[in-house]
């Protein structure tokens, strides 16, 4: 049985930035385009100019009477910004609409969506670094697989894997997005990330220089998660567990990343999940849910398992694990929705069921029997996409 069949009760398994030129980092306003603060007046162009971006990424085509009338700017002030992005080549004019009654039929304009081109790179794999060239929609038009280096050669590698992607853009490249593995701040810089020996880091700062280019770098799982929200349909209030050679987690609550004091929220695989023993973590630990989960840990232990109703209780108890440690965060937070992301041949079914029956029995059943607990559909391609998202929300406004 799938994720997404699992019924238990109603449970079931299932700021924008000043300019478009600019290397800003913020998440951009997401689906609800009207912001409640008011906007400085300094501000307020760059603000108008996210909304109408933002308004024809997700809408598509229309008309300056359209934008208009969807964004609450006059249509002084869209026929303006229209201008300047059709010259800076972020928005074109793409015919004319069919004439319905009398009149000059309206002229439409849309994202250029072909204009230019943004470079994902994914380095959270165990085996290998995996980069794309995506269209500002999302789509993958070229990729690229470089096997994982040496620690000392990790940054050359990909150097030159982001080199070879911007060659094959064939388009102006708006900017390059990295998801790593490790705690990454707000402006790019690797406080740690053991597998590859980095402390206080300056990843972005590194790629940048080298490349010329910008160049966004964050949490390989924080970037799954924007993914998520943007191409995936994920709610607002959505948290994505990322299982692979580690555990981690991205979460969004009201549409805005949560990063935490220390840019470490969602660092949930080394939290104890069984003080009855269990495995010893990387970390030096026992009890880790990094240890129950990870896909060496969890695939070491199935295929010692000599039956397959050894191998469900296996999975199962994986998934108990995930639940004691979802549970507060669902109870904290009220989330409406969790995302599990990795091989679905480990984390759909058996493992999947048990983490909705954990979640129920530990949270508030008249609050939390609905959250909604589902695989990607985006596969291995989410740390990609969101790295693009990263790129549209930091260079354009646009999420």
């Amino acid at each position: 049985m799938s994720a997404s069949e699992v019924q238990r009760g109603s449970s079931t398994l299932e700021s924008p930035h000043p300019s478009g030129t600019g290397t800003g980092r913020g998440f951009g306003p997401g689906r609800t385009l009207r912001q409640g603060a008011k906007v400085l007046p300094e501000h307020a162009r760059g603000h108008n100019r996210s909304l109408l971006l933002q308004t024809l990424f997700h809408q598509g085509a229309m008309s300056r009477a359209d934008l208009s009338r969807e964004t609450g700017l006059t249509r002084v002030t869209i026929s303006d910004l229209v201008a300047e992005l059709i010259a800076d080549g972020f928005v074109a004019e793409i015919g004319v609409r069919e004439a319905s009654g009398p009149g000059k039929p309206a002229m439409l304009v849309d994202l250029d969506r072909a204009g230019h081109r943004i470079v994902g790179i994914d380095l959270s794999g165990s085996e290998s670094f995996i980069g794309a060239v995506l269209t500002l929609d999302g789509d993958i038009v070229a990729r690229r697989e470089v096997d994982l280096p040496a620690a000392d050669d990790v940054v050359a590698t990909v150097v030159e894997l982001a080199r070879v992607l911007v060659a094959d853009s064939h388009a102006p490249v708006l900017g390059i997005g990295v998801g790593t593995p490790g705690v990454v701040d707000d402006r790019g810089v690797i406080l740690t990330a053991p597998n590859f020996g980095w402390a206080g880091f300056d990843l972005e700062g590194a790629l940048q220089n080298a490349l010329a280019l910008p160049v966004l770098v964050a949490n390989d799982a924080n970037a799954a998660v924007l993914a998520e929200y943007t191409f995936g349909g994920a709610g607002d209030d959505v948290l994505l567990v990322k299982v692979g050679r580690g555990v981690g987690s991205g979460l969004l609550a009201a549409g805005q990343p949560m990063r935490g004091s220390r840019f470490a929220a969602g660092e949930i695989g080394h939290v104890t999940v069984g003080t009855d023993g269990g495995p010893v973590c990387v970390c030096g630990k026992v009890g880790c849910l990094e240890a129950w989960l990870s896909v060496p840990s969890l695939s070491q232990r199935l295929s010692e398992a000599s039956a397959p109703s050894d191998r469900e209780g296996i999975l199962r108890d994986a998934g108990e694990r995930l639940g004691i440690a979802l549970a507060p965060v669902v109870g904290a937070l009220d989330l409406s929705e969790i995302v599990l992301s990795g091989p679905p041949e480990l984390l759909d079914g058996p493992l999947a069921e048990a983490t909705v029956e954990t979640l129920r029995a530990r949270t508030l059943a008249q609050f939390h029997d609905s959250v909604r607990v589902r695989m990607t559909e985006q596969g291995q391609d989410i740390v990609l996409r969101g790295a693009a998202v990263m790129v549209l929300s930091g260079q354009l406004g646009v999420s």
